[in-house]
């Protein structure tokens, strides 16, 4: 019997265990292969080799783990800065994810990675892709229990965009995954927009995959402002970084000609909170409808090629979702538990449900956005 899908996490996470990679990537890179260790401060860490992932640089955080799995942070019942291997059981065994997606009223999540946000600086394509491989593959494997209500997105070595596309192909034929997704840094000094990426956009059309954009911690990749909060505060920082950094994506995508060109492409801005859409998407049609500043080439108004293939992410706590829903378009809005990181949600669907949303406006936002944006049938 089909599932029913009324509630959809559309951007869970997994707390990869720290022998993963050992197990998982081709022999030839094991000694190269990411691990945790703890740094000079007595930190855990995320090390590839000699080289520390999570070291940002003078001035600027070294990102400690220990949170990654610390959900239940927000309302004080969970330390911030416990070990990782004590994070929520949920992340790590998908036996023990179900019980707390059923208690919550989650029929289905997608999954996105937590260790893997900090691998997009790798500078070996050769050794992103094996690490994008063995990630992929334990991934499937974790999912592989509840093939109805867990769907893994696949992470992509983005240093060779051939990589990246046998990746993909890979991820869709061989794991069954409905998406991929990208940060909206950098690689290589490669911006999304650069046309070079149409080989990916092209395969994922091919391939029916969404392409969510997923921000996460700083990750050596350059990140937007960061040059103006050296050694600031954590809220500043992540608060920026997110938010601008997918802006950016999203005008990128939008603005610059990949969604144009690819009118079947689905894209989902993910991470960075929801309610900025809006004006965004006004600002960029302002500058589309001035005959003396529209140098686009867009064959569309933005606004027109994010109702027909764009998606953004809505945080539960956000008061503007039931003000914006059906500006934007409620089945173009998907919400996120962030589950299990310190600054995720328990609760999510009982605090969109509280807004008061119409309840047609409800029922889309709730599932049927994601629904369209990973192609999930009922």
């Amino acid at each position: 019997m089909a599932r029913s899908y009324a509630v959809i996490d559309a951007d869970g996470h997994v707390l990869e265990p720290a022998n993963m990679w050992l197990d998982y990537i081709e022999p030839k890179f094991r000694d190269r292969a990411p691990r945790i260790i703890l740094n000079d401060e007595g930190a855990e860490i995320v090390a590839l080799g000699d080289r520390e992932m999570t070291d940002n640089g003078p001035g600027r955080r070294r990102v400690k783990i220990g949170a990654t799995g610390a959900i239940g942070a927000r309302e004080g019942r969970v330390s911030v800065w416990g070990k990782y291997a004590e994070g929520k059981p949920g992340g790590f065994d998908p036996h023990k994810r179900i019980p707390d997606m059923d208690g919550e009223g989650i029929d289905a999540a997608f999954l996105y990675p937590s260790l893997g946000l900090f691998l997009g600086a790798i500078d070996d394509a050769e050794l992103s892709a094996a690490v994008c491989r063995a990630y992929n593959r334990w991934l499937a494997d974790y999912c592989a229990p509840y093939p109805d209500r867990l769907f893994g997105v696949a992470m992509l070595p983005m240093q060779s965009l051939e990589l990246a596309v046998a990746e993909m192909r890979f991820a869709a034929r061989e794991l069954g995954f409905r998406a991929a997704f990208v940060r909206p840094n950098p690689y290589n000094g490669r911006v999304l927009h650069d046309p070079a990426n149409d080989a990916l956009w092209r395969a994922a059309v091919e391939l029916n995959l969404a392409i969510g954009i997923h921000s996460g911690a700083e990750s050596g990749q350059p990140t937007l402002a960061m040059d103006r909060f050296e050694g600031h505060r954590r809220a500043v920082r992540h608060c920026v970084a997110h938010t601008l950094e997918m802006m950016t994506a999203a005008a990128s995508m939008i603005m610059c000609g990949p969604c144009d060109r690819f009118p079947e492409l689905r894209v989902g801005f993910l991470e960075s909170g929801g309610g900025w859409m809006a004006g965004w998407l006004d600002r960029m049609d302002r500058h589309f409808d001035d005959l003396g500043m529209n140098d686009t080439g867009l064959a569309a108004r933005p606004s027109e090629i994010f109702r027909r293939q764009c998606f953004v992410s809505f945080e539960p706590v956000e008061k503007s979702l039931a003000l914006l829903a059906d500006y934007i378009g409620a089945e173009n809005i998907l919400w996120a538990t962030d589950y299990p990181h310190f600054d995720g949600f328990t609760g999510a669907p009982q605090m969109i449900k509280a807004m008061g949303l119409p309840e047609a406006t409800l029922g889309k936002v709730l599932a049927a956005g994601a629904m369209r944006f990973y192609d999930l049938k009922p």
